[in-house]
């Protein structure tokens, strides 16, 4: 994606962090026609496993979906991430030869896919997944029929998405360093999501005076 500098993490932290608060990802691939072909699906950020292993993202799609033979024959993908996201009027400079723009925080990743086959390896996957987004859910999905799970788990195919490089863009206005005041004040009073979690955000990067948060 277009990088520059100023808005360029180098920060895998920071990355990380985008990944796990917005976990809705678009994995990206080329099918049979060389043309991108996009699903979009929930990851799960595996980033513990110690000094030399890569960081993995796991997750499944249906089979029906052929994403995933696109995924056998080429394993290159991209996976990209949408953070908060927001309008920024240009009211919050302190001149008027200024003119709109529009920030956000987005995560781009490059990776290898390895399709995951054996059962017990989907139910692997499954629990992380359901470790992030309803843990209490794993007592009733373990308490279902076991052949019906069976039968649930022979409808997905389940992958493991090894990254091999990252870009994490944090455009929020860091260049413009006048209108910081205005703009978290803004974003923080805003009735929008993505306002409000950009304005988090300026405040983690330090791009508002402590005594302004």
């Amino acid at each position: 994606m277009y990088l520059p500098p100023q808005f360029d993490s180098q920060d895998p932290a920071l990355a990380h962090a985008l990944m796990r608060a917005h976990p809705f990802a678009s994995l990206i691939s080329n099918d049979d026609e060389g043309l991108p072909f996009v699903t979009h699906l929930p990851l799960h950020l595996q980033a513990d496993g110690g000094a030399g292993q890569p960081v993995l993202l796991l997750g499944h799609c249906a089979r029906a979906n052929p994403h995933w033979r696109y995924l056998q024959q080429r394993p290159r993908a991209v996976v990209t991430f949408m953070g908060p996201q927001a309008y920024l009027s240009p009211k919050v400079y302190p001149d008027l030869t200024r003119v709109p723009t529009w920030n956000y925080l987005a995560v781009h990743a490059t990776v290898q896919a390895r399709l995951l086959e054996d059962a017990e390896a989907k139910d692997a996957l499954l629990k992380q997944l359901i470790a992030d987004h309803e843990p209490a859910y794993a007592e009733q999905w373990h308490g279902l029929d076991a052949d019906w799970r069976q039968g649930m788990l022979r409808g997905i195919v389940a992958f493991e998405l090894s990254i091999e490089s990252v870009q994490c863009k944090l455009k929020l206005n860091q260049h413009r360093p006048e209108s910081h005041a205005a703009m978290h004040q803004a974003y923080s009073s805003a009735d929008s999501e993505g306002a409000r979690g950009l304005a988090i955000w300026m405040q983690r990067l330090g791009l508002v005076p402590q005594e302004d948060v």
